[in-house]
């Protein structure tokens, strides 16, 4: 038995749970291979497209190796209209990577995402699970500093 199949046989996992069981995998291996997700919709009895579905549909679901911090800058409205392009801008040249991309030391992945739910703070972005508001360029390199 998988170690995949072992966690839904404990949990009694069913489609319902297939979210959190997504969750849950991508915090013990890093990110959601195809393999993984194989064995997930297998174990589920589920097609392989409904699971990758699932998995690609949320920005905080990774079908790709991440670094080891995870930057995600806020892009909705109320973060682009405090100027969320700035700190996007300022991100790719202290980075030297794009949105969607990881640096060659792996030391750090970009991505932009939906709403994080700190509009009164906007512009807004996160790495791993710490929150940073009220953004503007000259914060981005004192803030990955501490990443460093």
């Amino acid at each position: 038995m998988s170690k995949i199949q072992e966690e839904i046989s404990i949990r009694g996992g069913d489609r319902q749970e297939l979210l959190e069981l997504l969750i849950e995998v991508q915090s013990k291996f890093g990110y959601l291979s195809g393999e993984l997700l194989v064995e997930i919709a297998k174990s589920l009895g589920l097609s392989v497209s409904e699971v990758y579905g699932v998995a690609t549909f949320y920005s905080f679901l990774s079908a790709k190796p991440q670094g080891k911090n995870v930057i995600r800058v806020c892009k909705s409205v109320p973060c682009f209209l405090k100027s969320s392009q700035l700190i996007i801008e300022s991100l790719k040249k202290e980075l030297r990577i794009k949105p969607g991309e990881t640096t060659p030391d792996s030391r750090f992945s970009f991505e932009l995402t939906n709403c994080i739910g700190v509009c009164d703070k906007a512009p807004a972005m996160m790495i791993n699970h710490d929150v940073y508001g009220d953004l503007d360029p000259g914060k981005i390199s004192e803030i990955l500093a501490g990443y460093k």
